[in-house]
Parts: C-alpha cells; structure tokens; sequence
C-alpha cells in the first residue's frame, strides 16, 4: 500500500513539476515578446516622437549657429533675428527627417532637413585644405555638379547648374565664406533639396524652394493628401464647406481636374527631361494640390531619374518579388540570379491603381456608376491598373492607353457640366 501510494505521489509530482515548469516558461516567453514589442514601440515611435518642444529646440540650435558664423541662409535673418518666421506646429519625423509647419511673414511655410543637426552632414573636402579666397565660382560649380550626379545619378552635360545657388553665384566677386560653403553642402547632401531646386523653374508640379537656414531649407506650404481623406484630398479645406456629397458636381469636377493633373504629371516626368522620371512610392501622403488643382509632388525621397533607377533595380534576385522597389518593379534572370535593369510597370500604371480606381469606383460615382460613359472610365482605368500581358505590351500601346484615360475623363468632366 504504502509503494503504490509512493508510485502515485511521484507521478503526481512529476505532473505538477511539468506542468508548472510548461507554465514557467510559458510566463518567461510571454514576457519575453511584451518586452520585445515594448522596446520596438519605443525606438521606433518614441525615441523620435514629434513634438513641439523638440522641434522648437531644434530650431534654437539652428540660431545657434547662425549666430556663431557656423551656417547662414536668406532665411536665417527672419528666423533668429528679426523673429518674421514665426513656428507653428511638428508635421512628422521620420529616420531623422524633421518637417515643421511655421509662418514666414504670415504665409504658411513647411521647414524640412533630412538629419536633425547640422554638425550630422558631411564637411566640405575643399574647407579642409584650401583657404577661402581661393575657392572660386568654378570650384562650386564643378563641385555642386558631382555632388549632383551622384546623388541623382544626373550627368549635368551642356547645362548650368541648374538654379542652385545662382544668385550666390552671379557676379560674386569677394570669396565665400567658410558658413556659405558649409550651408550649401549641407544642402546638396540632401537629395530632396537637390531635386526640387533642379525642376524649380522647370516643372510646375514640384513645389516651390521658398529659402533655407543652414541645413533646413522652406518650401511653399500646400493641401497634402491623406489616405484616410474619402477624396484622398481635402478639397473642403481648399474651397470650403460649399464642396461635399459625393454627387456633387462641383466636388467631382474638382476630382476630374485633379485626375488630369496626375495624368499631365505623368507626361511631363516622363517626356521633358534628358531622362525619365521613375516615381518609386506613390501615395496621397505624396502629393498635394495647388488652389488651382494641379498636381504637385511634395515627397520625392523615392524619385529617380533612369540612370540611378537603373543601378537600384540591377540586385540580386531568386525570383521576381526580389526585384520590386515598393511601387517600381523589375523581373528577375533565372539564369543570372540578376534583377533586369529596366522597370517593368510604369508611374501611370501606379496611378491608376493607388489613385484613379479610389476615384472611378461606381461606390464613389454613385447613382452615375451605370452611365456609359462612366462604365467606359471604370473599364479603362481597370486596364491601366492591372495590365495583361498582352497589354499594354509596348510603348504604343501606353501611349493609346493614356490617350484614352485622357480623352474619357475630359468627356466626363464635360458631361458633368451639362
């Protein structure tokens, strides 16, 4: 009696052992992942959590500086002096991009860097060895020039460089100081800046560069779009509670107007460069609209002209997932394990799909869904979205394709005004 008792208090014992080693370490793997998530939460969210009290530091540090001789900029006077710029509110961080909303003279105004410190960009070599008098106009020029290409990956062949810069660098006579030079590559370091002062006067759908202070450069501050946004912009805040429903006429034409915005976009990065203008992430965040409807890019961290998509697209690859670069796809060479160096989607068909299909869904249309014109729309903006095989297969092909988006929302936009 006594052994079989002992036999069933040690088998219950090794029971109860297992069952709260299992719950032991059951306990130590649930902590171990609310620690993980916890400490993931914490660098990803709040170790760079936009606040006002850090972006007004940010700012003082950038004073600071001006006022040290460290860095200068035609901006810097109204901001640490004159107090004409005056902060507003933290729009977003993001890997160390600071965005900040301010007023310049009453005007709204949006500061941008993309690292938050000055002594975080790179020097300027030639500071380092050569004294100031004599870095000359061609010194910058070639300078700027290969800083350029390979940030872009833009050859500068037979052009100057193309605005940056030249009101410093018309007619100067006395040298540059070592804070000019230092501002201007902080600068050029920054691959936005580049882009947007390169198509400053050449594209009307890149926004404007309104000035700089040190590494923080101001641009013109528009309606951005939001995913979140029913019409993926905020067309209430630009013309005012007179534009709402979704069979509003008024709203629709807005929709449409901004429809061929996207499209003349489209045509324009795609035909009226020396390359063309691959747009890699493609989302309302993205773009904004001017009181005039047009389209304008606002984030452009993913846009590259054709050399350097060409460099980025050439990995690596097992098979054809391995070669999209978010919204830019290549296919993969079984056979060389090498991603094809040309893109094999286009910024139109990425349109259509993240953009145009939100637009011209019959949900949206509403009661105007089954007209046929509006079927045709829908029919058309499906084929661009999600192309077969067999089409669009070729160049013609796209350009029939944007003919014919073209061509049905003008009659749409047309019918609506009937």
């Amino acid at each position: 009696m006594i052994t079989w008792r002992s036999c069933v208090f040690r088998r219950l014992g090794v029971k109860i052992f297992r069952k709260n080693t299992l719950l032991f370490a059951l306990f130590w793997f649930g902590f171990w992942i609310f620690m993980s998530a916890l400490m993931f939460v914490h660098r990803t969210i709040f170790s760079d959590h936009c606040t006002d009290e850090k972006s007004k530091r940010i700012l003082a540090r950038v004073c600071d500086g001006y006022k040290e001789g460290i860095l200068t900029g035609d901006l810097c006077e109204d901001l640490c002096i004159s107090k004409q710029v005056v902060y507003q509110r933290c729009l977003y961080y993001e890997k160390g991009k600071k965005v900040i909303q301010a007023d310049w003279a009453g005007i709204p105004i949006i500061l941008k860097s993309k690292l938050e410190n000055f002594s975080s960009y790179d020097n300027f070599g030639m500071l380092d060895y050569q004294e100031m008098q004599d870095v000359s106009t061609m010194d910058i020029v070639f300078y700027a020039a290969l800083e350029i290409k390979n940030l872009l990956g833009l050859e500068l062949i037979n052009t100057t460089v193309p605005k940056l810069w030249t009101k410093h660098l018309q007619g100067r006579v006395e040298p540059y100081s070592k804070a000019e030079l230092a501002t201007m590559w902080s600068l050029l370091q920054q691959e936005e800046y580049t882009f947007f002062k390169i198509l400053q006067d050449l594209s009307k759908h890149v926004v404007k560069v309104l000035g700089s202070c040190g590494h923080f450069y101001a641009v013109e501050y528009l309606i951005a779009g939001h995913a979140w946004n029913q019409n993926l912009f905020s067309l209430e805040e630009l013309f005012g509670s007179s534009v709402t429903g979704h069979n509003n006429k008024a709203l629709r034409g807005a929709i449409h107007t901004i429809a061929l915005s996207f499209l003349d976009m489209v045509k324009h990065f795609e035909n009226d460069f020396s390359y063309h203008l691959h747009l890699c992430d493609i989302k309302p965040e993205n773009f904004a609209i001017r009181k005039d409807l047009t389209v304008v890019a606002i984030d452009v961290d993913m846009a590259f002209f054709e050399p350097k998509m060409r460099d980025i697209l050439q990995q690596n690859c097992t098979n054809d997932e391995d070669c999209n670069f978010f919204d830019c796809f290549s296919k993969c060479d079984m056979q060389r394990n090498r991603c094809g160096a040309k893109r094999i989607n286009s910024n139109l068909q990425v349109i259509c799909d993240k953009m145009f299909r939100h637009w011209f869904s019959p949900s949206l249309i509403g009661s105007r869904a089954s007209l046929p014109l509006q079927v045709e729309l829908q029919k058309a903006v499906q084929r661009c979205a999600v192309p077969t095989e067999e089409y669009p297969k070729n160049k013609k092909d796209h350009r029939t394709l944007f003919s014919q988006l073209y061509g049905l929302l003008q009659a749409s936009q047309r019918q609506l005004q009937e």
